[in-house]
């Protein structure tokens, strides 16, 4: 088996991590690979299998978060390799949790997966208000706006979000993504929003068709 196609598989599979870094280490040390390769054949296809298992519900939240963290700890060992390459950004995404609202776990799993994915990801953390959306797409032209809120109570900064990015004529240059326990898709369209995720896995293949990815 191809060494690129095995680490893909061992992401995909869960394997410990002590494994799945023999293999990436394995491929460094041949050498034939670049880092770019290993990112697009090992790493992002193996995160597409965990995003299809996890729309298959055979994993969950807990798989999704450890997930995260294989990934997080290959991209630091590919860091060095990384810097001597430009990798191709497949676009940029700003997000945060609204403000009156501090959960973050639903929005670093979408992080972690976007970035698996390819796109550069702006995190204004949470609690943000709509004034600092505002300033980041002003700031740095996202393609997508990001907003998660797990709270009902937070659904009004939602809006209110939105309503700023209105009034500060910035609305139309970049596409709104709703996401987050509380979020229904039916009140993103009523608010206006391009789109409202079930999941971190839905929201990321929403960015991907709006992008062309």
């Amino acid at each position: 088996m191809d060494q690129l196609q095995e680490l893909a598989n061992s992401i995909g599979e869960l394997d410990s991590a002590e494994k799945v870094k023999g293999i990436l280490s394995a491929i460094l040390s041949e050498g034939s690979s670049t880092a770019s390769e290993i990112t697009e054949k090992g790493i992002r296809r193996g995160m597409e299998r965990v995003g299809e298992k996890y729309e298959a519900g055979e994993y969950f939240l807990a798989e999704l978060l450890y997930a995260g963290s294989l990934v997080t700890e290959l991209s630091n060992i590919l860091a060095p390799a990384m810097k001597n390459e430009q990798l191709e950004s497949k676009g940029l995404i700003a997000l945060g949790t609204v403000k009156g609202d501090i959960h973050d776990i639903g929005k670093n799993i979408f992080k972690m997966l976007a970035q698996s994915a390819g796109f550069e990801v702006n995190d204004l953390g949470v609690d943000v208000e709509p004034s600092s959306f505002v300033v980041e797409v002003r700031k740095s032209s996202p393609q997508v706006l990001a907003l998660s809120a797990l709270l009902t109570t937070s659904l009004g900064e939602v809006k209110n979000t939105i309503d700023n990015l209105l009034a500060s004529e910035v609305r139309n240059r970049v596409k709104v993504l709703l996401g987050g326990n509380a979020v229904k898709k039916e009140f993103g369209k009523e608010i206006g929003a391009d789109g409202a995720a079930h999941d971190a896995v839905e929201g990321l293949e929403m960015c991907r068709s709006w992008l062309h990815n």
